[in-house]
């Protein structure tokens, strides 16, 4: 091996059970063997011999070994006897699949490998060695976070599920120490996997910190003495003698005696007659007819291998990593042990094999109800670790907090709810069990004022200290159901929760736009058959309801603990269809790394000047009242403006305007719309409606209301944001909404006044400039537009010289406004009628500017019926993030109802792919301003607007690096045509910084 050679070396043990069980199960046709996780190594393989170039390794190796496991007895145990006896037997139908794993490898004509007394770990550290002093580079297929203390500058891994790669940055970013501290930091958090012990309490971020300040775990042992926290430095003296221990289990050995040199590794020509014969023995007609194809082979010349099943497993070569959820997912990625898929084109395979697997979880749960009587109420220390020790087992646990308070940064804690797998019942684990843990019910039996805690709870510190270790170690996936108001719940206790999936959020990803709602309830019904126990049947309804500390604790389980078994069902059923469905890279990538970022910005709320609106709601009552005078002057008489009856009457009974029309209940329509037709017609009375409307409105929702919404503890204002409420991705905001303030008028500019900076600190406003536009000119190939953006030209204006021949230089006004209006108007599908009424101009002329408009941009009108098409045939579109918007309605018989939902298509990939261009920018922004050193907080999300709070002298810091990941968040995945442009501008509150 030489310089300029490159070694693959795949960690073929947790490749084997990443496979099984990130992939639906599969079984031979002939004679039932299971061979699910056969089926996606052999799919894994293949891609990255014939495409590693295209992922994002970006190279195509020269040289290539699968390692293996040999045995779980290892040196390690002579070292610790307890290492790894925490390990439970590997599942039934995986049993049979490893020996038939080997017989692939050597199918694909690479070395298989394997070395007795030692793990698969070792020999990859002495190969990955051995390639580097040969002045080569080795990528290890994994990740592993064992594997991460290998890693240089020419020696990297790669998560072949997620397409990624782990370089010195990304070990950096991950654990907050370089690759050659990762031993240290290792010894001193321990592995509750393998059961290395290390020191108890000391997590990863702590180690980090540690190691940071000390240097090393050596001068930390030495110095422990200075560590100023008592706890900590307690536990650090007490556990000199398992840290050692600790250090050297982890530490790889990069000298086993292998017997195989580098130059044996060297990748040879695939054998297409042997890969085919042993992919038909198995089965996998997809992956034989690509192989064949690529090899020259014809399939049908070639007689199936006979390759042979050992069932017993007698033989230990994989026991070493056959704990239901294996280390190499569990322990090295901040996803669950199903999180990531293989990409759908490298195996047809999986997204069938998902399909039935989704299909036959829906079915068998379909076939086995919910059974209330089997739930379990928690109640003692002992039974409450005796539900986390399983949790621990399985890996995955579903948890649901129950509270007296839909508002997370108020809610008191009443309980917890579990799920999860009862594995020894089935070991894909179809069949639940759930449990309540309650925490903080009263005592009063529905009394509203309650009494002192109920009798028989574990207390609630003793409780959280319990689940606390459970919820933050990152190798425990958590389920839930809009899991960011627990997360925010747990974290007002102390408590972050490490590793999540939200089942509300697989459902938006699966389903979104349509009809289709994805709360619990709807979910259940519709994937388990099974209509949930309604709220209002615990805590009652109407003047007669409590909140959940105050329902009886045997008629809470039933509820709560319904809802956490119902998750886990859930998650088995829509798990697998993200896989099916080609989608688990858009939740990977644009919601669940969106919710602990969200909630953290809930959490942090943004001040409020309560004086500033107190004299807003004093100056808006003073001009309403001003109007209303005037409304009564035009009416010639005094009414109930606020009353629709009366107002119908004065416009379309008393005065006979025209565009009346009646409501189902046989009032004059009085609607916004109804009203601005008629302001823009010049009637002075609808306009003065309208006007008084706006500035009521502006007073009772947001001066009058916003004072209501101050924390009484942090004095700080709180929204909160639903991530799956709107079709395209988009964000709403609630309690209170502030992605509505009119930014267009006076008052409600001064109403973005009263959101002020914190003393000493300064808001920062970063706002996408027309990103929208920007999105349609990179997605409809418009070469105008796309060279306007370009020359940062003022697009408009351009749209306008265009359209109109008015040189850009002196252009009038109103021009600008005229080709501004059919710019935005023509990305919501505005018709000629709706831009007449805009521009207050004659609907002939209106439908000449909209036809002039696309004879200069042919391709907008190209995209636009593309778009409605793609819609028709697949009954969605996607934007280019692949987030897919669903329109079942498209192809309705009613006309209204099928314009609608085009012109929704035509706009959907648009403002959805702007969604999610900001989505990625608030996942990335954080981490780079924390990478940067600037102690800046990101606080609010308004459509294309983000806001953050920063001290004063680090303000304008932060801003380059703001606008920097803001311009280039679609990277990598996207490679945008067109520039995007962020301004941004700090200043004491929301409005001068906007």
């Amino acid at each position: 091996m030489k310089n300029g050679d490159h070694l693959f070396l795949v960690d073929g043990s947790g490749f084997i059970f990443r496979a099984f069980h990130a992939l639906p199960a599969l079984t031979r046709k002939s004679d039932k063997l299971p061979v699910g996780a056969v089926s996606g190594f052999c799919n894994m393989l293949w891609k990255l011999l014939v495409d590693a170039r295209n992922t994002e390794v970006g190279v195509t190796p020269t040289h290539f070994a699968v390692i293996f496991d040999y045995s779980s007895t290892t040196f390690r145990k002579a070292i610790y006897p307890e290492y790894k006896a925490n390990r439970s037997a590997p599942p039934e139908d995986l049993i049979p699949q490893f020996g038939l794993i080997r017989e692939a490898t050597r199918a694909f004509n690479l070395p298989c490998i394997e070395l007795e007394g030692y793990e698969a770990d070792d020999i990859i550290a002495t190969f990955a060695r051995q390639a580097e002093a040969a002045g080569a580079e080795a990528t290890i297929i994994s990740s592993d976070k064992d594997l991460m203390q290998l890693v240089t500058e020419r020696v990297h891994m790669y998560d072949a599920m997620k397409d990624k790669q782990i370089s010195i940055p990304e070990v950096i970013e991950k654990w907050g120490v370089p690759p050659e501290k990762m031993i240290d930091l290792q010894a001193l958090t321990g592995d509750s996997t393998d059961n290395v012990p290390g020191i108890p309490g000391i997590g990863p971020k702590t180690a980090a910190q540690l190691l940071e300040t000390f240097g090393d775990l050596e001068t930390l042992m030495e110095r422990a003495h200075e560590i100023k926290q008592d706890k900590r430095r307690e536990s650090i003296i007490a556990g000199r003698e398992l840290v050692k221990i600790s250090k050297q289990l982890v530490t790889l050995k990069t000298d086993t005696p292998v017997t195989e040199a580098l130059d044996d590794l060297a990748l040879e020509p695939q054998n297409g007659p042997k890969l085919v014969a042993f992919l038909k023995t198995m089965e996998f007609t997809t992956l034989t007819r690509r192989v064949a194809e690529a090899t020259g082979t014809d399939a049908a010349e070639i007689e199936p291998a006979d390759v042979p099943v050992v069932w017993d497993g007698a033989r230990g070569p994989d026991l070493d990593k056959t704990d239901a959820t294996p280390k190499a997912e569990k322990k090295a990625t901040p996803s669950s042990p199903a999180a990531a898929s293989p990409k759908t084109d490298a195996a047809d395979e999986v997204a069938d094999n998902a399909t039935a697997m989704s299909q036959a979880r829906a079915e068998f749960f379909a076939t086995h109800p919910i059974d209330h009587s089997t739930y379990e109420t928690v109640r003692d220390r002992s039974a409450l670790e005796r539900w986390v020790a399983m949790a621990r087992e399985t890996g995955i646990v579903a948890f649901d907090t129950e509270t007296n308070s839909l508002d997370p940064m108020q809610a008191e804690l009443a309980g917890f709810s579990l799920a999860v797998a009862d594995n020894a019942a089935s070991p894909r684990g179809d069949v639940t069990r759930a449990c309540y843990v309650p925490v903080g019910h009263k005592s009063g039996h529905g009394d509203l004022l309650g009494g002192g805690l109920a009798e028989n709870q574990i207390p609630v510190r003793e409780a959280l200290e319990i689940l606390k270790g459970l919820l933050e170690d990152p190798s425990v996936l958590v389920i839930g159901q809009n899991i960011k108001y627990d997360w925010l719940v747990m974290k007002r206790h102390g408590i972050a929760i490490s590793t999540f999936d939200d089942t509300m959020l697989m459902s938006y990803v699966l389903d979104g736009g349509g009809n289709t709602t994805h709360g619990m309830d709807a979910l259940s019904e519709r994937w388990l058959g099974h209509k949930p126990v309604p709220y209002k049947d615990v805590t009652g309804s109407g003047k007669g309801a409590v909140t959940f500390d105050l329902v009886d604790i045997d008629k809470a389980k039933t509820y709560a603990a319904e809802d956490a078994d119902i998750t886990l069902r859930l998650w088995q059923v829509l798990k697998p269809r993200l896989v099916a469905k080609g989608l688990t890279r858009v939740y990977e990538r644009l919601e669940r790394p969106l919710v602990d970022v969200l909630a953290r910005m809930e959490e942090r709320g943004i001040s409020v000047d309560r004086q500033i609106l107190s004299r807003l709601s004093g100056e808006l009552a003073q001009s309403a009242a001003r109007i209303e005078d005037e409304i009564y002057q035009l009416a010639g008489e005094r009414f109930n403006i606020g009353s629709p009856k009366q107002l119908g009457d004065i416009l379309f009974g008393k005065m006979g305007l025209p565009g009346a029309s009646k409501t189902k209940t046989g009032q004059w329509s009085t609607s916004a719309q109804v009203l601005e037709e008629l302001a823009d017609s010049g009637l002075p009375l609808p306009r003065k409606i309208v006007d008084w409307r706006q500035l009521t409105k502006l007073k009772s929702t947001y001066t009058d209301a916003l004072p209501g919404y101050i924390h009484p503890e942090t004095r700080r204002v709180h929204t909160s944001y639903a991530m799956a409420s709107t079709s395209t991705g988009r964000l709403s905001s609630s309690e209170p909404n502030l992605q509505n303030i009119p930014v267009r008028t006076a008052e409600g500019r001064k109403i973005r006044t009263a959101f002020i900076a914190e003393p000493g600190n300064l808001l920062v406003s970063a706002d996408y400039s027309q990103i929208e536009l920007r999105v349609l000119a990179h997605i409809a190939e418009i070469p105008q537009l796309k060279q306007a953006f370009a020359d940062g030209i003022d697009i408009h204006a351009m749209t306008a010289s265009e359209m109109f021949g008015v040189p850009v230089e002196g252009m009038p006004s109103d021009v600008r406004r005229r080709a501004k209006a059919i710019n935005f108007g023509i990305i919501y599908g505005i018709s000629a009628f709706g831009l007449a009424n805009q521009l207050s101009i004659e609907r002939s002329e209106a439908g000449e500017y909209i036809k002039k408009y696309f004879e200069r941009f042919p391709g907008i009108k190209d995209y636009m019926e593309a778009s409605k098409a793609k819609a028709r045939e697949n009954g969605y579109v996607e934007t280019i993030f692949g987030r897919r918007i669903h329109y079942p309605e498209i192809k309705s018989s009613n006309p209204s109802v099928r314009a609608f939902n085009e012109r929704a298509s035509i706009n959907a990939p648009i403002q959805g792919s702007a969604a999610d261009i900001i989505r990625r920018a608030m996942v990335q922004i954080e981490d780079a301003l924390e990478t940067s050193g600037i102690n800046a907080r990101m606080l609010l999300q308004v459509h294309d607007e983000l806001i953050f709070e920063a001290p004063e002298n680090e303000a304008e810091k932060a801003i380059p690096i703001i606008r920097e990941v803001m311009e280039n968040a679609a990277m990598p995945a996207i490679s945008m045509s067109v520039p995007l442009a962020v301004d941004a501008r700090a200043a004491k509150n929301w409005d001068e910084a906007h």
